[in-house]
């Protein structure tokens, strides 16, 4: 299990820092959250938390507190772009599609969302 303060490594743990450009939607004391360059629906937001996790499975145990307050953060996220209905997407894992491994909710909506996924 991977949970640390950052990875010098890690592109969203530069995102967090500043130091990669990103178009922010918003920031608390725990969570980051910024519109997916490859957006896949008009809203798709990832949020990240500032404590640099590899997954949602390592973050759940090392930090509930923090997985709390991401999760509290995606459906502020949904609303505040004014959608009720939201898919959200946790990729726990390279097979599950996970690419960067510093946990990202993915905040989808504002289109019919069919199931399943892909």
């Amino acid at each position: 299990m991977h949970v640390s303060g950052t990875d010098p490594d890690c592109v969203f743990c530069k995102i967090v820092a500043g130091d990669i450009p990103a178009e922010i939607v918003s920031e608390t004391e725990r969570t980051v959250a910024f519109r997916d360059l490859n957006g896949q629906a008009p809203t798709h937001v990832l949020v990240v938390p500032r404590l640099h996790a590899a997954d949602i499975a390592s973050l759940a145990v090392a930090a509930p507190d923090v997985a709390a307050a991401l999760l509290v953060e995606t459906r502020r996220i949904a609303v505040g772009d004014g959608h009720e209905a939201y898919r959200l997407v946790f990729n726990t894992g390279a097979d599950a599609g996970q690419s960067v491994f510093h946990v990202h909710g993915h905040v989808l909506a504002g289109r019919d969302l069919t199931w399943p996924p892909g």
